[in-house]
């Protein structure tokens, strides 16, 4: 299977949210929430991401994952990660009883799909919830559809054989990081596995008329009406953590950080990073 039809696979059965003047949408992705040891990435932005989602919850807005964004390649345990990030997993909860959270699963926390890891994925925080492949914001009136999966489904090794990759990443390239190698398998430390999932996930979207958007390269971008192809970034940012917003019909690329005022105390701070675009411009 090719991954045109892996991403064609990832939306057949797919939910549906409504995209209006009135939604207020957020998209994070490739949070790679660990169990608190040092190579738990997330740690260090856990602090801006707890601010983000206050902030968005606050101005009543639905957040959407795009994937992994549990590390369930080098970590087993999934109540582990959840008893190091309590915290994060009661505000998601918060969003998931008002009905404004939708979770999918991406190449790292693949397992998700599993009911038997559904069960266990916060039973008490998140009674009943489901994982996806993918989901479709629906344009009713101008049908500009927003398409949103992780991205992975591009690497035959990611997502076909993602067994393969999890036992490479758990028992090779995860101790190998920590002397200093890079994982040559991962299209978020290889700049040319980058470009090429970039390009593909470009390509889709332009061949089947849609706006795509992903996570899965870490790299945070917003498409134009030639490639409307987008990347909501990550969480593991040295310098922060990124998301897209979507509100009145426009999309907005954001970096969260911590910086400083002029009286030297410091403060977490929003910015958008691009200029933000009108949906009917693709």
């Amino acid at each position: 299977m090719n991954y045109d039809r892996r991403l064609q696979r990832a939306f057949s059965n797919a939910p549906s949210l409504p995209l209006s003047v009135h939604s207020r949408y957020v998209l994070f992705s490739d949070c790679h929430r660990g169990c608190g040891n040092p190579n738990d990435n997330f740690l260090k932005n856990q602090h801006l991401y707890c601010a983000a989602l206050q902030y968005y919850h606050r101005h009543g807005f639905t957040y959407i994952e795009l994937g992994d964004g549990d590390e369930l390649w080098e970590n087993r345990s999934i109540s582990q990660i959840m008893e190091v990030h309590d915290d994060i997993f009661r505000m998601l909860s918060r969003f998931y009883h008002e009905k404004r959270l939708y979770i999918l699963y991406g190449n790292h926390d693949i397992i998700k799909r599993s009911s038997k890891t559904t069960g266990k994925w916060a039973p008490g925080l998140f009674p009943g919830i489901t994982f996806h492949s993918g989901l479709i914001l629906r344009d009713r009136e101008r049908r500009k559809d927003i398409y949103l999966t992780h991205g992975h489904q591009t690497d035959f090794l990611n997502s076909t054989l993602w067994p393969l990759s999890r036992f490479l990443v758990r028992y090779l390239w995860g101790p190998a990081e920590r002397r200093g190698f890079l994982d040559p398998t991962s299209a978020a430390k290889n700049n040319k596995k980058k470009r090429r999932t970039e390009e593909k996930l470009t390509e889709w979207a332009r061949a089947n008329g849609n706006i795509l958007i992903t996570g899965h390269t870490h790299r945070p971008m917003i498409g134009t009406a030639d490639a409307p192809y987008c990347n909501t970034g990550s969480c593991v940012h040295p310098y922060g953590i990124t998301c897209i917003e979507i509100h009145h019909r426009c999309m907005s690329l954001v970096k969260w950080t911590m910086t400083t005022r002029p009286d030297q105390s410091l403060f977490v701070s929003r910015e958008i990073l691009a200029d933000t675009i009108c949906i009917d411009r693709y």
